[in-house]
Protein backbone atom coordinates (compact mmCIF):
# COMPACT_ATOMS: atom_id res chain seq x y z
CA UNK A 1 0.00 0.00 0.00
CA UNK A 2 1.49 3.65 -0.94
CA UNK A 3 2.06 5.88 1.82
CA UNK A 4 -0.50 8.07 2.90
CA UNK A 5 1.10 9.06 6.25
CA UNK A 6 -0.02 12.93 7.34
CA UNK A 7 2.68 16.10 7.53
CA UNK A 8 2.73 17.59 11.01
CA UNK A 9 -0.13 20.16 9.72
CA UNK A 10 -2.73 17.48 9.08
CA UNK A 11 -1.86 15.38 12.96
CA UNK A 12 -3.63 17.65 14.87
CA UNK A 13 -7.65 17.01 12.06
CA UNK A 14 -6.72 13.19 12.42
CA UNK A 15 -9.57 11.30 14.84
CA UNK A 16 -7.56 9.38 17.96
CA UNK A 17 -8.50 5.22 18.28
CA UNK A 18 -7.25 2.79 21.02
CA UNK A 19 -7.80 -1.13 20.32
CA UNK A 20 -8.70 -3.45 23.13
CA UNK A 21 -8.34 -7.04 22.05
CA UNK A 22 -5.37 -7.72 20.36
CA UNK A 23 -5.90 -11.25 18.46
CA UNK A 24 -5.58 -11.60 14.82
CA UNK A 25 -9.04 -9.48 13.93
CA UNK A 26 -7.70 -6.49 15.28
CA UNK A 27 -4.90 -6.49 12.62
CA UNK A 28 -8.22 -5.44 10.21
CA UNK A 29 -8.30 -1.78 11.90
CA UNK A 30 -4.52 -1.71 13.19
CA UNK A 31 -3.22 -1.41 9.52
CA UNK A 32 -6.13 -0.06 8.34
CA UNK A 33 -5.60 3.13 10.49
CA UNK A 34 -1.65 3.45 10.30
CA UNK A 35 -1.57 3.11 6.53
CA UNK A 36 -4.55 3.14 4.02
CA UNK A 37 -6.08 5.65 6.54
CA UNK A 38 -3.73 7.47 8.25
CA UNK A 39 -4.52 11.14 7.27
CA UNK A 40 -7.94 10.18 8.87
CA UNK A 41 -6.81 8.55 11.73
CA UNK A 42 -4.22 8.13 14.35
CA UNK A 43 -4.13 4.46 16.78
CA UNK A 44 -2.86 6.41 20.12
CA UNK A 45 -3.29 3.27 22.41
CA UNK A 46 -3.17 -0.69 22.22
CA UNK A 47 -4.65 -2.93 25.52
CA UNK A 48 -4.57 -6.79 25.85
CA UNK A 49 -4.76 -8.93 28.62
CA UNK A 50 -1.23 -10.81 27.03
CA UNK A 51 1.76 -8.75 27.33
CA UNK A 52 3.21 -10.58 24.41
CA UNK A 53 0.27 -9.62 22.08
CA UNK A 54 0.83 -6.01 23.12
CA UNK A 55 4.31 -6.17 22.02
CA UNK A 56 3.73 -7.52 18.74
CA UNK A 57 0.90 -5.04 17.84
CA UNK A 58 3.72 -2.20 19.01
CA UNK A 59 5.65 -3.89 16.38
CA UNK A 60 3.14 -3.92 14.10
CA UNK A 61 3.29 0.04 14.13
CA UNK A 62 6.97 0.05 13.58
CA UNK A 63 7.03 -2.21 10.59
CA UNK A 64 4.19 0.37 9.33
CA UNK A 65 6.68 3.53 10.11
CA UNK A 66 3.97 4.87 12.66
CA UNK A 67 4.46 6.18 16.07
CA UNK A 68 4.37 3.67 17.77
CA UNK A 69 1.63 3.62 20.37
CA UNK A 70 1.66 2.89 24.21
CA UNK A 71 0.60 -0.60 25.72
CA UNK A 72 -1.74 -1.08 28.05
CA UNK A 73 -2.83 -4.53 30.33
CA UNK A 74 -6.70 -5.41 30.26
CA UNK A 75 -6.41 -3.99 33.92
CA UNK A 76 -5.00 -0.52 33.05
CA UNK A 77 -7.73 0.11 30.22
CA UNK A 78 -9.26 2.69 32.13
CA UNK A 79 -5.69 4.37 32.45
CA UNK A 80 -5.35 4.07 28.82
CA UNK A 81 -8.46 6.06 28.38
CA UNK A 82 -7.23 8.60 30.40
CA UNK A 83 -3.58 8.92 29.19
CA UNK A 84 -4.08 8.45 25.64
CA UNK A 85 -7.42 10.45 25.02
CA UNK A 86 -8.84 8.22 22.40
CA UNK A 87 -12.13 9.76 20.29
CA UNK A 88 -12.93 5.89 19.38
CA UNK A 89 -12.38 3.15 20.98
CA UNK A 90 -12.62 -0.17 18.83
CA UNK A 91 -13.14 -3.63 20.89
CA UNK A 92 -12.23 -6.67 19.74
CA UNK A 93 -12.06 -8.89 22.86
CA UNK A 94 -13.57 -11.98 23.04
CA UNK A 95 -17.31 -11.96 22.90
CA UNK A 96 -18.55 -12.35 26.43
CA UNK A 97 -16.54 -9.02 27.33
CA UNK A 98 -17.23 -6.76 24.57
CA UNK A 99 -20.07 -4.76 26.92
CA UNK A 100 -17.66 -3.96 29.52
CA UNK A 101 -14.95 -2.06 27.28
CA UNK A 102 -17.89 -0.34 25.37
CA UNK A 103 -19.67 0.56 28.81
CA UNK A 104 -16.66 1.95 30.16
CA UNK A 105 -15.46 3.80 26.68
CA UNK A 106 -18.46 5.29 26.06
CA UNK A 107 -18.91 6.84 30.37
CA UNK A 108 -15.02 8.03 29.45
CA UNK A 109 -16.81 10.37 26.64
CA UNK A 110 -15.22 7.84 23.87
CA UNK A 111 -17.22 6.55 20.52
CA UNK A 112 -17.04 3.08 20.12
CA UNK A 113 -16.68 0.51 17.31
CA UNK A 114 -17.12 -3.05 18.25
CA UNK A 115 -16.54 -5.88 16.55
CA UNK A 116 -20.04 -8.52 16.39
CA UNK A 117 -21.74 -9.77 18.77
CA UNK A 118 -22.01 -6.46 20.37
CA UNK A 119 -22.38 -9.05 23.42
CA UNK A 120 -23.69 -12.04 24.34
CA UNK A 121 -26.44 -11.84 27.55
CA UNK A 122 -29.59 -9.90 26.98
CA UNK A 123 -29.04 -8.17 30.61
CA UNK A 124 -25.44 -6.58 29.26
CA UNK A 125 -27.40 -5.62 25.94
CA UNK A 126 -30.06 -3.73 27.69
CA UNK A 127 -26.73 -2.11 29.61
CA UNK A 128 -25.46 -1.29 26.28
CA UNK A 129 -28.42 0.26 25.16
CA UNK A 130 -28.87 2.29 28.45
CA UNK A 131 -25.90 3.55 28.49
CA UNK A 132 -25.76 4.53 24.99
CA UNK A 133 -28.75 6.85 25.49
CA UNK A 134 -27.47 8.07 28.75
CA UNK A 135 -24.07 9.46 27.09
CA UNK A 136 -24.55 10.20 23.74
CA UNK A 137 -21.71 8.26 22.38
CA UNK A 138 -21.71 6.47 19.20
CA UNK A 139 -21.77 2.38 19.28
CA UNK A 140 -21.25 1.04 15.86
CA UNK A 141 -21.27 -2.97 15.23
CA UNK A 142 -19.21 -3.81 12.37
CA UNK A 143 -21.36 -6.06 10.36
CA UNK A 144 -19.01 -6.76 7.35
CA UNK A 145 -21.39 -9.35 5.51
CA UNK A 146 -23.32 -6.11 4.59
CA UNK A 147 -20.66 -4.88 2.44
CA UNK A 148 -19.99 -7.49 0.07
CA UNK A 149 -21.80 -7.03 -3.17
CA UNK A 150 -23.94 -10.24 -3.65
CA UNK A 151 -25.34 -9.30 -0.60
CA UNK A 152 -25.94 -5.57 -1.00
CA UNK A 153 -26.95 -6.57 -4.71
CA UNK A 154 -29.99 -8.57 -2.61
CA UNK A 155 -30.54 -5.84 -0.40
CA UNK A 156 -31.38 -3.42 -3.46
CA UNK A 157 -33.30 -6.10 -5.79
CA UNK A 158 -35.42 -6.20 -2.00
CA UNK A 159 -35.70 -2.77 -2.35
CA UNK A 160 -36.68 -2.52 -6.07
CA UNK A 161 -39.96 -4.62 -5.10
CA UNK A 162 -39.15 -7.59 -7.63
CA UNK A 163 -40.64 -9.91 -5.54
CA UNK A 164 -43.03 -7.97 -3.63
CA UNK A 165 -43.47 -8.14 0.08
CA UNK A 166 -41.70 -10.72 1.55
CA UNK A 167 -43.70 -13.68 3.31
CA UNK A 168 -41.22 -16.26 4.06
CA UNK A 169 -37.16 -17.18 4.09
CA UNK A 170 -35.47 -20.12 3.64
CA UNK A 171 -31.51 -19.51 5.04
CA UNK A 172 -29.12 -22.47 5.59
CA UNK A 173 -25.50 -22.04 6.33
CA UNK A 174 -23.22 -24.30 6.66
CA UNK A 175 -19.44 -24.29 7.87
CA UNK A 176 -16.91 -26.99 6.42
CA UNK A 177 -15.02 -29.32 8.47
CA UNK A 178 -11.80 -26.43 8.24
CA UNK A 179 -13.89 -23.82 9.58
CA UNK A 180 -16.64 -25.05 11.45
CA UNK A 181 -13.81 -27.39 13.61
CA UNK A 182 -11.63 -24.25 14.44
CA UNK A 183 -14.73 -22.92 16.46
CA UNK A 184 -14.46 -25.87 18.66
CA UNK A 185 -10.58 -25.58 19.66
CA UNK A 186 -10.66 -21.95 20.29
CA UNK A 187 -12.34 -19.96 23.26
CA UNK A 188 -15.70 -19.71 21.37
CA UNK A 189 -15.83 -23.46 22.46
CA UNK A 190 -17.77 -22.39 25.88
CA UNK A 191 -20.94 -20.31 25.79
CA UNK A 192 -20.01 -18.34 28.61
CA UNK A 193 -17.01 -16.90 26.42
CA UNK A 194 -19.45 -16.95 23.18
CA UNK A 195 -22.74 -17.40 24.04
CA UNK A 196 -22.69 -20.42 21.17
CA UNK A 197 -22.94 -20.47 17.64
CA UNK A 198 -25.99 -18.93 17.52
CA UNK A 199 -24.34 -15.51 19.16
CA UNK A 200 -21.08 -15.77 17.63
CA UNK A 201 -21.62 -17.11 14.39
CA UNK A 202 -25.20 -16.33 13.55
CA UNK A 203 -25.27 -13.12 14.54
CA UNK A 204 -23.93 -12.41 11.13
CA UNK A 205 -26.70 -14.15 9.88
CA UNK A 206 -29.97 -12.78 11.82
CA UNK A 207 -28.03 -9.24 11.04
CA UNK A 208 -28.63 -9.89 7.20
CA UNK A 209 -32.19 -10.83 7.27
CA UNK A 210 -33.30 -8.46 9.17
CA UNK A 211 -31.40 -5.93 7.60
CA UNK A 212 -32.36 -7.22 4.25
CA UNK A 213 -36.51 -7.16 5.27
CA UNK A 214 -35.52 -4.23 7.17
CA UNK A 215 -37.86 -5.62 10.11
CA UNK A 216 -37.70 -6.14 14.10
CA UNK A 217 -37.66 -10.04 15.34
CA UNK A 218 -40.79 -10.89 17.32
CA UNK A 219 -40.27 -14.34 18.50
CA UNK A 220 -37.82 -17.35 17.82
CA UNK A 221 -38.18 -21.46 18.27
CA UNK A 222 -35.15 -23.03 18.40
CA UNK A 223 -33.28 -26.79 18.81
CA UNK A 224 -29.96 -27.77 18.69
CA UNK A 225 -27.42 -30.46 19.38
CA UNK A 226 -23.54 -31.11 19.48
CA UNK A 227 -23.33 -34.81 17.53
CA UNK A 228 -20.13 -34.40 15.57
CA UNK A 229 -17.68 -32.77 17.95
CA UNK A 230 -17.63 -35.45 20.49
CA UNK A 231 -15.33 -37.65 22.55
CA UNK A 232 -17.64 -40.56 20.89
CA UNK A 233 -16.86 -38.99 17.36
CA UNK A 234 -12.94 -39.06 18.04
CA UNK A 235 -13.47 -42.68 18.74
CA UNK A 236 -15.13 -43.31 15.57
CA UNK A 237 -12.61 -41.74 13.75
CA UNK A 238 -10.13 -44.31 15.32
CA UNK A 239 -8.34 -41.50 17.37
CA UNK A 240 -8.54 -43.25 20.11
CA UNK A 241 -10.18 -40.99 22.00
CA UNK A 242 -10.27 -36.89 22.75
CA UNK A 243 -6.29 -35.27 23.75
CA UNK A 244 -5.74 -31.86 25.31
CA UNK A 245 -4.27 -30.05 22.07
CA UNK A 246 -2.95 -30.64 18.85
CA UNK A 247 0.64 -29.83 19.54
CA UNK A 248 0.68 -32.39 22.01
CA UNK A 249 -1.47 -34.86 20.74
CA UNK A 250 0.30 -38.35 19.99
CA UNK A 251 -2.60 -38.79 17.24
CA UNK A 252 -1.88 -35.94 15.02
CA UNK A 253 -0.41 -38.01 12.34
CA UNK A 254 -3.29 -39.34 11.80
CA UNK A 255 -6.02 -36.54 12.62
CA UNK A 256 -7.53 -34.65 9.78
CA UNK A 257 -8.17 -31.97 11.95
CA UNK A 258 -4.83 -31.51 13.32
CA UNK A 259 -4.05 -27.63 13.93
CA UNK A 260 -0.20 -27.37 13.29
CA UNK A 261 0.22 -23.52 15.33
CA UNK A 262 4.38 -23.94 14.42
CA UNK A 263 3.29 -24.45 10.62
CA UNK A 264 1.98 -20.87 10.65
CA UNK A 265 3.88 -17.77 11.65
CA UNK A 266 0.95 -15.66 12.07
CA UNK A 267 -0.86 -18.36 14.52
CA UNK A 268 2.79 -19.08 16.71
CA UNK A 269 3.28 -15.28 16.57
CA UNK A 270 -0.14 -14.43 18.19
CA UNK A 271 -0.46 -17.66 20.27
CA UNK A 272 2.21 -20.54 20.83
CA UNK A 273 4.96 -17.75 21.42
CA UNK A 274 2.71 -16.20 24.17
CA UNK A 275 0.86 -19.22 26.05
CA UNK A 276 2.53 -18.59 28.89
CA UNK A 277 1.75 -14.86 29.49
CA UNK A 278 -1.98 -16.03 29.92
CA UNK A 279 -2.32 -19.97 29.22
CA UNK A 280 -4.58 -19.23 26.23
CA UNK A 281 -4.30 -22.24 24.05
CA UNK A 282 -5.58 -21.78 20.74
CA UNK A 283 -5.43 -25.71 19.24
CA UNK A 284 -7.38 -27.64 21.60
CA UNK A 285 -8.82 -31.00 21.31
CA UNK A 286 -12.14 -30.55 18.99
CA UNK A 287 -13.65 -33.16 20.47
CA UNK A 288 -13.28 -32.72 24.27
CA UNK A 289 -15.71 -33.01 26.32
CA UNK A 290 -16.13 -30.10 28.37
CA UNK A 291 -16.93 -28.30 25.16
CA UNK A 292 -21.19 -26.94 25.53
CA UNK A 293 -21.70 -24.95 22.33
CA UNK A 294 -23.68 -26.81 19.97
CA UNK A 295 -22.52 -27.90 15.72
CA UNK A 296 -26.16 -28.35 14.47
CA UNK A 297 -28.78 -25.64 15.52
CA UNK A 298 -32.53 -24.59 13.65
CA UNK A 299 -34.39 -22.36 14.21
CA UNK A 300 -38.24 -20.28 13.38
CA UNK A 301 -37.74 -17.06 13.84
CA UNK A 302 -40.86 -14.38 13.10
CA UNK A 303 -40.51 -10.69 12.23
CA UNK A 304 -43.10 -7.42 13.32
CA UNK A 305 -43.77 -7.36 9.11
CA UNK A 306 -45.66 -11.09 9.38
CA UNK A 307 -42.87 -12.61 7.86
CA UNK A 308 -41.04 -15.84 8.86
CA UNK A 309 -37.25 -17.17 8.87
CA UNK A 310 -36.42 -20.83 8.88
CA UNK A 311 -33.09 -20.81 9.67
CA UNK A 312 -30.27 -23.86 9.93
CA UNK A 313 -26.66 -23.61 10.95
CA UNK A 314 -24.28 -26.91 10.48
CA UNK A 315 -21.24 -26.60 11.72
CA UNK A 316 -19.22 -30.24 9.65
CA UNK A 317 -20.49 -30.05 6.59
CA UNK A 318 -18.35 -31.07 3.38
CA UNK A 319 -18.62 -27.92 1.52
CA UNK A 320 -19.08 -24.00 2.97
CA UNK A 321 -21.41 -21.59 1.97
CA UNK A 322 -25.20 -20.83 2.21
CA UNK A 323 -28.18 -20.61 0.48
CA UNK A 324 -31.09 -18.06 0.65
CA UNK A 325 -34.46 -18.13 -0.48
CA UNK A 326 -37.12 -15.39 -0.11
CA UNK A 327 -40.18 -16.00 -1.11
CA UNK A 328 -42.74 -12.88 -1.92
CA UNK A 329 -46.13 -11.36 -3.35
CA UNK A 330 -44.56 -11.24 -6.67
CA UNK A 331 -42.07 -13.91 -6.52
CA UNK A 332 -39.40 -16.06 -5.30
CA UNK A 333 -35.78 -14.42 -4.82
CA UNK A 334 -32.67 -17.47 -4.73
CA UNK A 335 -29.06 -16.12 -3.83
CA UNK A 336 -26.41 -18.94 -2.76
CA UNK A 337 -22.80 -18.66 -1.94
CA UNK A 338 -20.12 -21.34 -2.17
CA UNK A 339 -17.16 -20.04 0.24
CA UNK A 340 -13.71 -20.00 0.25
CA UNK A 341 -12.50 -20.80 3.90
CA UNK A 342 -9.70 -19.14 6.21
CA UNK A 343 -8.76 -20.61 9.19
CA UNK A 344 -8.68 -17.88 11.88
CA UNK A 345 -5.50 -15.77 12.40
CA UNK A 346 -3.65 -17.49 9.03
CA UNK A 347 -3.46 -16.83 5.24
CA UNK A 348 -3.83 -20.26 4.27
CA UNK A 349 -7.31 -21.13 2.09
CA UNK A 350 -9.08 -24.18 3.11
CA UNK A 351 -11.20 -25.37 0.21
CA UNK A 352 -12.14 -23.14 -2.60
CA UNK A 353 -14.63 -20.79 -4.56
CA UNK A 354 -16.56 -23.36 -7.10
CA UNK A 355 -16.42 -20.89 -10.61
CA UNK A 356 -19.81 -19.78 -10.27
CA UNK A 357 -19.92 -20.26 -6.50
CA UNK A 358 -22.16 -16.80 -6.18
CA UNK A 359 -25.68 -17.41 -7.78
CA UNK A 360 -29.00 -14.96 -7.54
CA UNK A 361 -32.07 -15.99 -9.57
CA UNK A 362 -35.07 -14.17 -9.64
CA UNK A 363 -38.26 -16.54 -10.32
CA UNK A 364 -41.53 -14.20 -11.19
CA UNK A 365 -44.84 -15.53 -9.87
CA UNK A 366 -46.10 -15.91 -13.21
CA UNK A 367 -43.34 -16.35 -15.83
CA UNK A 368 -39.82 -17.83 -16.32
CA UNK A 369 -37.08 -17.61 -13.78
CA UNK A 370 -34.03 -15.41 -15.00
CA UNK A 371 -30.40 -15.57 -13.66
CA UNK A 372 -28.90 -12.18 -12.08
CA UNK A 373 -25.13 -11.42 -12.58
CA UNK A 374 -24.05 -11.12 -9.01
CA UNK A 375 -21.90 -7.93 -8.01
CA UNK A 376 -18.23 -8.63 -7.03
CA UNK A 377 -14.87 -7.32 -5.35
CA UNK A 378 -11.87 -8.14 -4.97
CA UNK A 379 -10.55 -8.58 -0.73
CA UNK A 380 -11.84 -9.76 2.83
CA UNK A 381 -14.96 -11.37 3.22
CA UNK A 382 -16.15 -10.58 -0.87
CA UNK A 383 -14.80 -7.22 -1.04
CA UNK A 384 -16.74 -6.00 2.26
CA UNK A 385 -13.82 -5.31 4.90
CA UNK A 386 -12.41 -2.85 2.62
CA UNK A 387 -15.69 -1.29 1.86
CA UNK A 388 -16.70 -0.89 5.33
CA UNK A 389 -13.29 0.32 6.70
CA UNK A 390 -13.79 3.21 3.98
CA UNK A 391 -17.44 3.61 6.04
CA UNK A 392 -15.33 3.60 9.12
CA UNK A 393 -12.46 5.98 8.61
CA UNK A 394 -13.16 8.51 5.79
CA UNK A 395 -14.41 11.87 7.92
CA UNK A 396 -17.37 11.89 4.94
CA UNK A 397 -17.84 8.40 3.83
CA UNK A 398 -20.06 8.40 0.35
CA UNK A 399 -23.67 8.32 0.86
CA UNK A 400 -25.54 4.65 0.98
CA UNK A 401 -28.80 4.14 0.14
CA UNK A 402 -28.58 0.57 1.91
CA UNK A 403 -27.78 1.90 4.99
CA UNK A 404 -25.35 -0.62 5.80
CA UNK A 405 -23.49 0.83 8.47
CA UNK A 406 -24.57 -0.13 11.96
CA UNK A 407 -24.89 0.76 15.32
CA UNK A 408 -26.22 -0.49 18.80
CA UNK A 409 -30.17 -0.94 17.90
CA UNK A 410 -29.05 -2.71 14.42
CA UNK A 411 -26.58 -4.83 17.05
CA UNK A 412 -28.92 -5.70 19.48
CA UNK A 413 -31.72 -7.30 17.29
CA UNK A 414 -29.10 -9.61 16.00
CA UNK A 415 -27.70 -11.04 19.03
CA UNK A 416 -31.32 -11.34 20.85
CA UNK A 417 -32.59 -13.54 18.27
CA UNK A 418 -29.69 -15.78 19.05
CA UNK A 419 -29.98 -15.06 22.90
CA UNK A 420 -33.35 -15.87 22.42
CA UNK A 421 -32.98 -18.98 20.25
CA UNK A 422 -30.76 -20.14 23.40
CA UNK A 423 -33.42 -19.90 25.55
CA UNK A 424 -35.39 -21.51 23.57
CA UNK A 425 -33.45 -24.87 23.60
CA UNK A 426 -32.71 -24.66 27.18
CA UNK A 427 -36.70 -24.48 27.96
CA UNK A 428 -38.41 -26.12 24.70
CA UNK A 429 -40.91 -23.19 24.42
CA UNK A 430 -41.00 -20.32 21.93
CA UNK A 431 -39.35 -17.06 23.46
CA UNK A 432 -40.74 -14.02 22.55
CA UNK A 433 -37.53 -11.21 21.61
CA UNK A 434 -38.81 -8.28 23.56
CA UNK A 435 -39.26 -10.05 27.04
CA UNK A 436 -35.30 -10.44 27.31
CA UNK A 437 -34.61 -6.87 27.33
CA UNK A 438 -37.94 -4.90 26.89
CA UNK A 439 -38.91 -3.08 24.03
CA UNK A 440 -36.87 -3.14 21.12
CA UNK A 441 -35.26 -0.76 19.36
CA UNK A 442 -35.54 -0.28 15.59
CA UNK A 443 -32.58 -0.14 13.37
CA UNK A 444 -32.56 2.55 10.77
CA UNK A 445 -32.98 0.02 7.66
CA UNK A 446 -33.65 0.90 4.73
CA UNK A 447 -37.76 1.21 3.88
CA UNK A 448 -39.35 -1.87 2.80
CA UNK A 449 -42.73 -2.60 1.33
CA UNK A 450 -44.88 -3.29 4.19
CA UNK A 451 -48.10 -4.59 3.80
CA UNK A 452 -49.34 -7.22 0.91
CA UNK A 453 -52.60 -5.54 0.33
CA UNK A 454 -50.84 -2.28 -1.32
CA UNK A 455 -49.18 -4.57 -3.81
CA UNK A 456 -50.70 -5.48 -7.17
CA UNK A 457 -51.13 -9.34 -7.68
CA UNK A 458 -49.43 -10.58 -10.73
CA UNK A 459 -51.56 -10.85 -13.89
CA UNK A 460 -52.17 -14.92 -14.91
Amino acid sequence: MSDSRPNSAAVSRRRRYAIVGLGSRHELYQDGIETVYARQAELVGLCDANPGRIELARRRSARHGAIVPPGYLAADFARMLAECRPDVVIVTTTDSSHHDYIIRAMDAGCDVITEKPMTTEAANCRRILDTRRRTGRRCRVTFNYRYSPPRSQVKDLLMSGVIGDVLSVDFHWLLNTHHGADYFRRWHAEKKNSGGLFVHKSTHHFDLVNWWLGAVPVSVVATGKREFYTPEMARRLGLGGPHERCHTCEAKSRCGFQLDLSASAALKALYLDHEGHDGYVRDRCIFRPEIDIEDTMNALVTYDTGATLSYSLNAFNAWEGYTIAFNGTKGRLEHSIVESVYVNGTETVQGGVAEDGVKIRVIPLRGAGYGVQPWSAEGDHGGGDRLMLEDIFLPEPASDKYLRAADERAGACSILVGIAANRSMATGAKVTVSDLIGELPTPDYAPMPSRVADLPMPAK
